[in-house]
């Protein structure tokens, strides 16, 4: 059998007619550029995220450095962040002229440990990014607190978790999918969102949003993303061309309709793997948290050997990836921020060891069966030897 990694062509293939039909319309129109299609998917993002305003820009990238440049970071100023989690991450903060600085993870959950936030401050720090990584929001209210505390501002790198839920230190199980607690995204200053093509809710290129309850901040990110102009021709402040596209709203405000029934159908897909490796020492599964609803844009599992696996079930057609091999800290274009192997145990030894499995709403339950024992066979006790 079969598996690919991910199957777009199977996402969008009963929603083709309806793309077809918003996208003349936006071709009827000539809106092209930022416009109605961009505003009607706005307040409709808006609306799903329980958020005052949402703020349609280029990617995902360009919601984080937005956020970022309209509340004022800048250089000299420090922003606390993951190691691993996706490059845009850190290059937002530096594409301020601001400093990224790590802290490590929790082993659990993958993201940030807020008992390590406390070493990296310093008096430069002027804000926080928890990411919500694969789909699960971080631990939100000590990091919170803690930017009370001493006055930061906190961005939420929200680009994985479209639809995922915090619940306090209240929550259900996995299975249970009548709850409901805040939208990941709405908690912090800003919420920033990525559209790419994979993730929960994808364009067909590239996109993003910023959501905000702050009427000022959400103000100023509207002029930044458009040349600084609060109206055409008055530039009230230098900024930049991150409009989105009017077709990747049309799309987008399609898509956001079947958001939800997806993501149930990911948190099936996430049980029944989780029922098939239990019992298995040498698969870790992913950990839900008690104030999550994770939405698993990724599944990942830890497993010793992780590159032999991850070959031996590619040369069983089962597409595999992995997220990240190299965290951020590790990268070449990072050397000059003075971090070295160790710097960052957990977030090093996760490296090592995730793989990501196939995980799209479209999955059989048959492909699931088979990529799991797949997994289970490659994994047996002498199996990598």
């Amino acid at each position: 059998m079969k598996v690919p990694f991910l199957d777009l062509k199977a996402h969008h293939a009963p929603l083709l007619d309806k793309f077809d039909r918003a996208i003349r319309k936006v071709i009827e129109s000539s809106a092209f550029a930022g416009g109605p299609f961009v505003e009607r998917f706005e307040e409709e993002f808006a609306a799903y995220c329980d958020s005052q305003y949402a703020i349609g820009v280029g990617n995902g990238t360009d919601a984080l450095w937005l956020a970022l440049l309209a509340l004022g970071i800048g250089a000299g100023d420090e922003v606390i962040t993951v190691p691993n989690t996706f490059m845009a991450t850190a290059e937002a903060i530096t594409g301020c002229n601001a400093r990224p600085v790590f802290v490590d993870v929790d082993e659990n959950t993958f993201t940030m440990n807020p008992a390590e936030l406390k070493k990296a401050l310093t008096a430069r720090t002027k804000a926080i990014i928890p990411v919500h990584l694969f789909g699960q929001p971080a631990d939100m209210d000590p990091i919170l607190e803690f930017a009370r505390m001493h006055g930061l501002f906190v961005i939420e790198d929200a680009a994985q978790a479209h639809g995922a839920e915090y619940m306090g230190r209240q929550a259900g199980t996995l299975g249970d999918a009548g709850y409901k607690g805040r939208q990941a995204g709405t908690l912090g200053d800003a919420g920033c969102f990525s559209f790419y093509p994979g993730k929960n809710l994808g364009a067909l290129g590239e996109a993003g949003a910023v959501v905000t309850n702050d009427a000022a901040l959400q103000k100023k990110i509207r002029a930044l993303r458009d040349h600084g102009q609060a109206r055409k021709f008055y530039h009230t402040l230098f900024g930049w061309n991150c409009r989105m596209d009017g077709v990747q709203a049309a799309v987008l405000s399609i898509k956001l309709r079947y958001l939800e029934g997806g993501n149930l159908l990911r948190r099936e897909h996430a049980l029944q793997y989780n029922q098939a490796f239990a019992g298995i020492d040498e698969v870790a599964t992913p950990f839900e948290a008690n104030y999550a609803r994770h939405v698993y844009h990724v599944y990942a599992i830890r497993v010793r050997e992780r590159d032999e696996v991850r070959r031996r079930l590619e040369e069983q057609e089962i597409g595999c990836a992995v997220h990240y091999p190299i965290p951020i800290h590790l990268q070449e274009a990072c050397r000059t921020l003075g971090y070295t192997a160790g710097s960052f145990p957990i977030a090093e030894s996760l490296a090592d060891e995730f793989l990501s499995l196939p995980m799209f709403p479209e999955l059989t339950e048959e492909q699931i069966e088979y990529v799991a024992r797949c997994v289970s066979e490659v994994v047996d006790v002498g199996a990598l030897v």
